[in-house]
């Protein structure tokens, strides 16, 4: 039985490339995502925080 150590470290560095690529292709698609997602203006306010009051709030009534 013989063993080549040059063929499995071909097939290894081809996974390599391979994921590689993909990472590639995944990088673009959510760059091209990211420039086709509108921009938020300094105007708009976060959905999250709306209607939050800065300073001591109002004790829940029991």
């Amino acid at each position: 039985m013989a063993f080549n150590p040059g063929h499995l470290k071909r097939q290894k560095e081809a996974k390599r490339a391979e994921k590689q690529r993909e990472k590639d292709a995944r990088r673009e698609e959510r760059k091209k995502e990211k420039s086709e997602r509108p921009a938020g203006t300094e105007g708009d306010i976060d959905p999250d925080i709306a209607g939050i009051i800065p300073g001591p709030q109002p004790k829940p009534e029991e």
